[in-house]
């Protein structure tokens, strides 16, 4: 069994929560995906499968849909906002990425006190921000990522994807499945209230915590890591992760064996905290050394080290990872109606005795009659569907 079989979600969300919902399929929830009828605005976001554009084919929607069933439903409308109340009495979950106040949350936990509610929007249900529009970007800024990315002498830089609405996503999931052990206990649902803002603000690693413990306003500093003993670095056919802990000495050892590291056999950078301060300097050094190496030769002979490098990989290079293909992480997925299968990602971490799911988007509407005669006993409304 999964984690969370028998969990029912309905996700209303869109692309600001649609995490959220994968990552609770992913652990074995009945997740719902509940678009318009005219479609998901996911579905027309490139690329498209082959190249081809169409509803069917965005890789996007793919994506964030893989392991979900679908239904359509035009619930803004008046009978359509009933028919969503009915469906959301025999769910567990609702995951909802509208404007504060779209969607009668009160009103559906009243009708069913079980279910648990996440809003996921750009400032949170309350305070002065709340109507105020946002987008990725803008989350990333408002939640000082950007602030703290990118070179020391330059501007900063938005982050590659959608790193805000990811946060939010895995926020979202966190707080839907802590809202679930409160309600073994109370018997009744939450509202689990996500703002990208201040997702993003949580998820910064060294930014809120040098802030609350010690006043320290941190600044951006390149690829050169916040502890100062990690950096990227160039070798002959691409990028290296370089990193001054692990067994130093063979470090040194081996480039000294090179012709290269004058110096840095310095008994005083035995200590790590030395190394820590001469960062900029050692990693001077060793970039200029790696530039004769290709990455496979530097990273293997590091781990043979037992020094921690690691190579920096292009997207595309992720399908031909030796480590992820041991790990079975790309699931190939059959798409009858495309005559071919596809390789998806699969689980982000193991459970034990847990699997994780995923399986093909559903197509536009294809559970509706399913879902709407296992969820609301009853047959897909006309016109609304």
């Amino acid at each position: 069994m999964a984690a969370l079989d028998g969990l029912r979600v309905l996700d209303l969300a869109d692309e600001k929560g649609a995490l959220a919902g994968k990552l609770l399929a992913g652990l074995g929830a009945d997740v719902v995906l509940v678009e318009l009828p005219g479609g998901s605005a996911l579905r027309a976001i490139p690329p498209f499968w082959r190249g081809v554009p169409d509803p069917e084919r965005s890789l996007f929607f793919w994506f964030y849909a893989a392991g979900k069933r679908g239904i359509t439903l035009d619930w803004r409308a008046g009978r359509g906002a009933e028919v969503l109340e009915r469906l959301a009495r025999s769910a567990d979950v609702l995951i909802e990425s509208e404007r504060p106040g779209t969607i009668d949350v009160t009103r559906l936990r009243a009708v069913n006190p079980r279910l648990v509610v996440a809003s996921i929007t750009p400032f949170g249900q309350g305070g002065p921000y709340r109507e105020w529009k946002s987008s990725d970007t803008v989350a990333q800024a408002m939640g000082g990522m950007l602030y703290v990315n990118g070179h020391k002498d330059g501007p900063p830089l938005r982050s590659l994807g959608l790193q805000a609405y990811h946060q939010a996503g895995i926020f979202a999931a966190v707080g839907v499945i802590a809202a679930l052990l409160a309600r073994d206990a109370t018997g009744r649902g939450q509202h689990v209230d996500v703002s990208l803002q201040a997702a993003v603000a949580g998820a910064l690693e060294h930014v809120p915590g040098f802030w609350h413990q010690a006043g320290m306003i941190q600044h951006r500093q390149g690829t050169l890591h916040w502890t100062r003993y990690f950096k990227v670095g160039r070798c002959r056919d691409g990028w290296v992760m370089h990193c001054t802990l692990g067994d130093w000495t063979s470090l040194v050892e081996w480039m000294k064996a090179d012709g290269m590291g004058a110096g840095l056999d310095d008994p005083s950078l035995d200590d790590i905290k030395t190394r820590q301060a001469a960062a900029e300097r050692l990693f001077e050094a060793l970039d200029a050394w790696a530039a004769r190496y290709s990455v496979a030769e530097l990273v293997e002979g590091a781990q043979l080290r037992r020094i921690p490098y690691a190579a920096v990989r292009a997207p595309e290079a992720l399908l031909r990872d030796p480590h992820l293909a041991e790990r079975g992480f790309f699931v190939p997925i059959e798409h009858p109606d495309l005559g071919t299968t596809v390789p998806y990602p699969g689980a982000p971490f193991h459970l034990t005795d847990a699997p994780w799911r995923v399986a093909r988007p559903p197509r536009l509407g294809e559970h509706n009659v399913a879902v709407y005669g296992e969820l609301a006993g009853m047959a897909p409304p006309e016109g609304l569907v």
